[in-house]
């Protein structure tokens, strides 16, 4: 009796060897580095012109992504039986006059970070750092309001970004007709405000988000003078915003199934998502390069997707699969808040998004998955990454927000369990900020053997939590654990 226990339990061994052993050799059989190359070549070249939201080049980009998963054999779950779900956007006109005065002194750099047209001249209400408490003891309604950026004088950008938002919505609470946000940016930093928003902006066309905007204007005030004049006694000033205007535009999510192999696992789907958009054409560089390729972001982590996607397709997991690439993620999240909001599948038979976005690298040995520790998935991806030769980490910069910032988070506030698998990174650092969101972030300066070994661990990873008998979660005690707990309706 014995004997025959001990053989049961070594067969059982064997099969789970015996399977991971096969998921290694169907990746080993569908991802290869000229692959990776053509893909990411043409999607970050410079005839797609940064892939920006709204333009003719996107399109193509989506067309290219569409072809891609009909050549896979990959299921259409768009409209009318395409690969495309159309996303409605408002597109707003940038500003082409901003100016600001206080007391009669005149703003030299300024910048409409969203809004409306105004034409105002008075009292510039000043609420120091703009808390809660600032607007509940002041009267603003009527009136323009002016704050300092962030929430004190050691506030990263991120952090200024974050409470401007706040801070803005305060404002409309509290009945003000503007805010100027007082900042103090170094030139490179300001150029890549005005590189954000010295262009059209978006908005999900559902969201009739005009309507109630303010005008909101960042004052890069470096030398202070500004900041001296509004925190006077006396604050008159002006604030002059003109050539806003708004029109709808249509962009495209591009989606795809994959039925799973189970006949109950298939029910359950996993999400493997990315955005494939970028930020298109800005000023030249001092090399003469106007172009945002978007290479690391975000062309690795489409095709990311697609290399998912061709390994499923032809070798299919036992759970289904369901594969989505976003527009509008660098104009605020919008193509997955749109998805979210009109899913082509029940959200509820979603158990796990799988995202992939890059900032850049500085680490070849590692992978970093935001969100690692946060899901029941982390000894499965941590596996993968060391079949081949990688190392699995947790997000090393938890100061920058990073689960936040892409579009994994609309899928995580819906319970959903949705980390983000990233190039390595052991710091946010300056090698990052070398390519992110600059004209640098190009085909022909990433590593391609580096990238082999990342795009088959995502995919051993997919394959592993594709086939897992336990349904994947949050981990117990994480924020969104009870959200999870309400869309699956578990006790």
């Amino acid at each position: 009796m014995r004997k025959i226990i001990y053989l049961l339990a070594l067969s059982v061994i064997n099969c789970t060897t015996f399977n991971a052993q096969s998921h290694v050799e169907t990746v080993n059989k569908t991802i290869t580095k000229s692959d990776i190359e053509g893909h990411i070549y043409f999607l970050a070249s410079d005839e797609l012109k940064g892939r920006e939201t709204g333009t003719p080049e996107i399109d193509i980009a989506a067309l290219y992504l569409a072809n891609t998963l009909r050549r896979y054999n990959v299921t259409p779950m768009g409209e009318n039986n395409s690969y495309y779900q159309n996303v409605p956007f408002n597109k707003t006109m940038a500003a082409n006059n901003v100016q600001v005065s206080m007391n009669k002194k005149k703003a030299s750099q300024a910048v409409s970070i969203g809004g409306k047209n105004i034409d105002y001249n008075g009292e510039i209400v000043f609420l120091n750092y703009g808390t809660e408490s600032d607007f509940e003891s002041n009267n603003i309604k009527g009136k323009v309001v002016s704050a300092l950026g962030g929430k004190n004088e050691k506030s990263t950008i991120y952090e200024i970004f974050r409470s401007s938002s706040e801070k803005n919505k305060l404002a409309k609470k509290h009945g003000a007709l503007g805010i100027i946000e007082i900042v103090n940016f170094n030139n490179d930093t300001w150029e890549n405000i005005e590189h954000r928003y010295l262009r059209d902006q978006l908005s999900l066309a559902s969201n009739n988000t005009n309507e109630t905007n303010i005008a909101h204007v960042f004052l890069n005030d470096q030398d202070e003078q500004m900041k001296l004049e509004t925190s006077k006694r006396v604050k008159k000033g002006s604030l002059l915003i003109s050539g806003i205007h708004t029109k709808t535009i249509y962009s495209k999510n591009v989606v795809g199934m994959v039925e799973g192999s189970d006949p109950k696992l298939k029910e359950e789907f996993i999400i493997y998502s990315a955005h494939y958009d970028h930020n298109g054409v800005g000023k030249p560089n001092a090399q003469n390069d106007s172009i945002y390729n978007g290479a690391r972001d975000n062309a690795v982590g489409t095709v990311t997707v697609l290399s998912a996607a061709k390994n499923i397709a032809k070798y299919p997991t036992k759970r289904s699969a369901l594969f989505i690439l976003f527009t509008a993620e660098e104009k605020g999240l919008l193509g997955s808040q749109y998805y979210v909001e009109n899913p082509v599948l029940p959200l509820n038979k979603m158990v796990f998004c799988f995202n992939s976005d890059n900032g850049g690298y500085n680490d070849t040995s590692l992978a970093t998955i935001v969100g690692l520790e946060r899901t029941t998935e982390s000894e499965l991806i941590i596996e993968a990454a060391k079949e081949f030769g990688l190392k699995a980490i947790q997000d090393p910069s938890p100061g920058q927000g990073l689960f936040n910032r892409s579009d994994n988070v609309h899928f995580a506030r819906k319970g959903i369990p949705a980390p983000t698998f990233s190039l390595g990174f052991s710091a946010f650092d300056d090698e990052i900020n070398k390519y992110y969101h600059q004209v640098t972030d190009n085909p022909d300066n990433l590593d391609y053997d580096y990238l082999l070994k990342f795009f088959k661990s995502y995919v051993l990873s997919c394959r592993l939590i594709g086939d897992n008998p336990k349904t994947p979660f949050w981990t117990e005690g994480d924020s969104y654990y009870e959200q999870g707990k309400k869309l699956y309706q578990k006790d």
